[in-house]
């Protein structure tokens, strides 16, 4: 009879690991992917916002907007939203350190490095994305 219950003990607890362990698998997964997306749609949100800055000089003889309002409150709208007015938007904030007639310089930062992204991404004048490991920032600090 003891014998017994030691081996149906054993079996749950075989049958309890393996289920932990596909469960962290599985999370771990799930993890990396809404990281991936993030990262995905900080890069897109920066390119319409380049795009829509770039259409505008273009437009007003290469002249940029010197405030993110003149590209969502006008017409023609370049920009159907203000990114720089949002907390942050799927784990990433987004900021313009340079917002002048004569060009842009914009960044879009992970709230939480490693947990909600792992790139921080730039974008000035003429539009070209850089990328760099939120890491590698932080080590400067």
């Amino acid at each position: 009879m003891f014998n017994r219950r030691a081996k149906s003990f054993v079996t749950i607890m075989v049958v309890v690991a393996l289920s932990a362990l596909l469960l962290r698998l599985g999370l771990h997964r799930i993890i990396v992917y809404q990281i991936e997306q993030n990262q995905l749609l900080a890069q897109v949100n920066l390119k319409l916002f380049s795009t829509a800055m770039e259409n505008y000089a273009k437009d007003n003889k290469n002249v940029y907007p010197v405030s993110v309002d003149l590209l969502t409150k006008r017409n023609p709208v370049y920009l159907q939203r203000d990114y720089l007015a949002a907390t942050s938007i799927r784990g990433y904030e987004y900021d313009c350190q340079r917002i002048e007639a004569g060009g842009y310089s914009c960044t879009a930062s992970p709230v939480n490095c490693q947990l909600s992204g792992r790139m921080i991404y730039a974008v000035s004048t003429g539009g070209l994305i850089m990328a760099e490991n939120c890491d590698k920032s932080k080590l400067g600090d």
